[in-house]
């Protein structure tokens, strides 16, 4: 009992550490609230990476392309371009598209997962370096396909992106302008933050109870071995395009607040620099383990902006030879390869079951 007391107090305390935290951090500027919630999001993409590559243990090089399908469908959606382009959809919404977050968020979500599926249908059988390479062929399609779909119907205004997007809405809160509450000024990042914890909770939640279902399970056991998890009759087909669909509804969740929060997205923001990003979260923080992938999203998220104030002072000793974003990219490179020498399964890894304990030698 008094353990549980104990548990509950510390989450307790975490948590109004964490609603506290940007109240705090915004007399510094704005911007690192900023940073913040933007880690957040990258916290719930790695969350929902994990299920593909932490417990189905399918590498993933595409995870981004859910992730621009949310994005692109709350864009559409809660933007002026579709009202602007089409004379029919101007016709029958006379005061443009404004799409309310209870239909945006979740078709985001669906058609996310049904971008997981079908990602996931052709490529059944591959695993390790093959299946790399074709999810990250997938990855690349969706961008060219958001880079030109300009031609000869407009319809992700190509390299130009979208935007003028609609903030997000909810219970007669707007999320774009500042709350007044008391004489207390809470600017629009804060409220993002907010919302963001919010969904990561809920994210960690699901996660939590999937890892430890019968779901859980028989991704764990594919992982180890698909044949013997196929002989144990796990439908081995089924697990994994529902460990495909199931991750993809995370990224396209994702994608949906961060184009809110942006107000603006374009494919070049879902290179294949980000997926690499999202995988270096999972396998950093250790795969399959919900505290090591939220430490790991965190770490890599915030690694940039830390590593802003290192480069610029580099870059002055070379004489500007050598530009801080590159500089930045290298530092990053050169944490993650001793981090991974270090500690090979992770920073912190899923602890280890099944393994016999060693037995000690009786003298002689």
């Amino acid at each position: 009992m008094q353990k549980t007391s104990t548990k509950i107090a510390v989450f307790l305390v975490c948590a109004a550490a964490l609603i506290a935290l940007p109240l705090f951090v915004q007399q510094f500027g704005h911007a690192w609230v900023r940073i913040m919630a933007l880690a957040l999001l990258y916290v719930m993409l790695a969350l929902g990476l994990n299920l593909i590559v932490g417990y189905a243990g399918l590498l993933d090089l595409g995870y981004v392309a859910f992730y621009a399908v949310g994005a692109y469908m709350y864009a559409l959606l809660a933007s002026p371009h579709l009202f602007e382009t089409f004379p029919a959809i101007k016709a029958m919404f006379p005061n443009g598209l404004h799409t309310p977050i209870w239909v945006v968020v979740p078709l985001a979500a669906a058609l996310a997962a049904v971008a997981g599926v079908l990602l996931g249908t052709p490529v059944l059988k591959l695993r390790g370096d093959y299946l790399a390479i074709v999810t990250l062929g997938f990855g690349e399609i969706i961008r060219v396909f958001l880079n030109n779909l300009e031609h000869p119907v407009n319809i992700t205004n190509g390299p130009r992106g979208l935007d003028r997007i609609d903030p997000m809405r909810m219970f007669g809160l707007n999320f774009g302008k500042t709350l007044d509450v008391f004489g207390m000024k809470i600017p629009s990042v804060t409220l993002y933050y907010w919302l963001f914890l919010v969904l990561v909770v809920f994210t960690v939640i699901i996660c939590y109870r999937l890892e430890r279902s019968r779901i859980g399970r028989a991704w764990m056991a594919i992982r180890e071995d698909e044949i013997a998890a196929k002989a144990m009759g796990i439908n081995t087909r089924n697990m994994k395009l529902l460990a495909f669909g199931m991750g993809a509804t995370f990224g396209g969740v994702a994608g949906a607040m961060f184009a809110a929060f942006q107000g603006f997205v374009s494919p070049e923001s879902f290179s294949l620099m980000e997926s690499i990003m999202i995988v270096a979260m999972v396998v950093l923080g250790g795969m399959g383990h919900l505290p090591g992938v939220i430490l790991g999203a965190l770490l890599l998220a915030a690694l940039p902006e830390v590593l802003r104030y290192v480069a610029g002072p580099l870059q002055d000793m070379t004489g500007g030879r050598l530009d801080s974003s590159i500089l930045r990219q290298l530092l990053i490179a050169l944490a993650m390869i001793v981090i991974m020498l270090l500690r090979p399964r992770g920073l912190w890894p899923p602890p280890e079951h099944g393994k016999a304990a060693p037995v000690p030698a009786h003298p002689r």
